[in-house]
């Protein structure tokens, strides 16, 4: 029985992380420094907070770790605003959970701020019943500590809690913590879905085929 699910939100719900990839070198460059292509790869299991405590010592960046944060998210900002796009099938998706009355998180590595703003752009927030961001709990994605919280905050076991995401090492994370994982593929991670599809409970190209998971497709 599914009591509850907790959404990624980049690669996920939005299609973002092409974005993400290259945000750190544009402001790394912006800041004169030379980053080497992939740098957005090498911060992806971070927190926030750690990928700006990183930057600031491997390029002997001036700014606080809190000032370059400000920096990357203030670009980031517009383009959640006014660009970047929900990936397809997402809205009738989470309108489907919302009319089963299966409650809704998010849990994401990005700033409440832009969460935020996404999410009421395109009119989700009022499906979600909370947020909670790795830098809430203080632990990227390689710990289940920002699931486990959601799953809290939306009164739902791990076991009865469907958790949606687009990267490998999150997928195992949640999978480890005994929640039921749900794989999306996302382009940025292509060369990669054949080990995410062996590691999820379900796996889905889009949010189009949520029906193959059973609960969902013929509740009862």
């Amino acid at each position: 029985m599914i009591t509850g699910v907790i959404f990624d939100l980049d690669g996920t719900l939005v299609d973002s992380t092409g974005y993400w990839d290259r945000a750190p070198e544009l402001f790394l460059r912006e800041m004169g420094r030379n980053p080497p292509p992939g740098i957005g790869q090498r911060l992806f299991t971070m927190t926030v907070p750690e990928a700006a405590a990183y930057l600031q010592k491997e390029y002997g960046l001036e700014q606080t770790p809190d000032e370059i944060v400000q920096g990357v998210n203030s670009a980031m900002k517009e383009l959640y605003l006014s660009v970047i796009p929900l990936k397809e099938g997402v809205e009738a998706g989470i309108r489907k959970l919302a009319g089963m009355g299966i409650p809704m998180a998010v849990a994401t590595v990005t700033d409440r701020e832009l969460t935020c703003a996404v999410l009421k752009r395109f009119g989700l927030d009022a499906f979600i019943e909370c947020i909670v961001t790795t830098s809430d709990v203080g632990v990227g994605k390689q710990a289940p500590d920002v699931y486990l919280r959601a799953a809290e905050e939306i009164g739902s076991r791990p076991e009865n809690t469907l958790v949606f995401e687009d990267s490998l090492h999150a997928l195992l994370t949640a999978g480890k913590a005994g929640f039921r994982t749900v794989g999306v593929y996302d382009e940025l991670s292509a060369a990669g879905q054949e080990e995410i599809r062996r590691s999820s409970s379900f796996y889905l190209r889009s949010f189009l085929e949520m029906e193959r998971i059973p609960e969902i497709g013929n509740p009862a």
